[in-house]
């Protein structure tokens, strides 16, 4: 699954990331904040307008807004327990 399809709560990590579907100095970026492969993440919330645009992700200890696109590049896959 993507991380934009990621249900609230849920923690997942980072598994792909195609890189080639961002703008290089956003890909910079969300490297930059940890969005990685090997990253663990979750969704907060999900914003309130159609598209339900920006998305609020935990990565590490910070929570960061970003956009549904950006979201959408990145695979995740889910803990079991």
């Amino acid at each position: 699954m993507t991380l934009d399809t990621l249900p609230i709560g849920l923690k997942a990590q980072i598994t792909e990331v195609d890189w080639s579907a961002l703008v290089a100095e956003e890909a910079q970026r969300l490297q930059a904040l940890g969005f990685d492969v090997g990253a663990w993440v979750s969704v907060a919330h999900r914003g309130v307008f159609a598209g339900h645009d920006p998305l609020a992700i935990t990565v590490g200890r910070m929570t960061v807004a970003l956009r549904r696109v950006h979201a959408s590049a990145m695979r995740v896959e889910t803990v079991t327990v």
